[in-house]
């Protein structure tokens, strides 16, 4: 398996496994690595997900990209609640892009946005401070709290 890459050093993590570190300073907007893998149609792809495989990116209506390749580094990335980069189709590739300023050493993250189904199976180790303890996309993380909440037996803050 080849680790290696300009913009980032791929090492343990302290979130899960092995992640990816900056080398140096990367400016907001900037394409960090492209997310690569084998171009697989839907049935394909609905197979390798009921059989775990979570590497997997939508392209468009016909192919989906799958990720979980040796030749993929980019699927080392860690998912976190407050991501420094986010996955972009860009001319029908899938890069990760800083979403703002990346310090040298910094841990590169973006989150996964899985959906609701079999959520909590997915645990969240990110540490940030707006994490939900799951692995969910954002739009998700108001429901993922209320139903924690719930669970715990207490109310959800009204929002008035």
């Amino acid at each position: 398996m080849n680790l290696r890459h300009d913009l980032i050093e791929f090492r343990s993590s302290p979130i899960h496994g092995t992640g990816g570190f900056a080398t140096g300073s990367i400016a907001a907007g900037s394409r960090v690595i492209e997310y690569q893998g084998e171009r697989i149609g839907k049935q394909q792809s609905l197979e390798r997900c009921i059989r775990g495989n979570h590497c997997i990116f939508y392209l468009d209506e016909t192919w989906n990209l799958d990720g979980n390749v040796d030749w993929n580094p980019a699927r080392l990335l860690n998912h976190s609640c407050a991501p420094n980069g986010e996955a972009e189709r860009i001319d029908g590739r899938i890069w990760i892009v800083a979403r703002r300023t990346i310090s040298a050493g910094e841990e590169i993250t973006f989150n996964y946005n899985y959906d609701l189904e079999n959520y909590r199976e997915h645990p969240c180790r990110c540490g940030s401070s707006g994490c939900v303890g799951f692995i969910v996309a954002q739009e998700l993380f108001g429901h993922v709290l209320a139903q924690s909440l719930l669970a715990a037996g207490t109310e959800a803050p009204s929002r008035s």
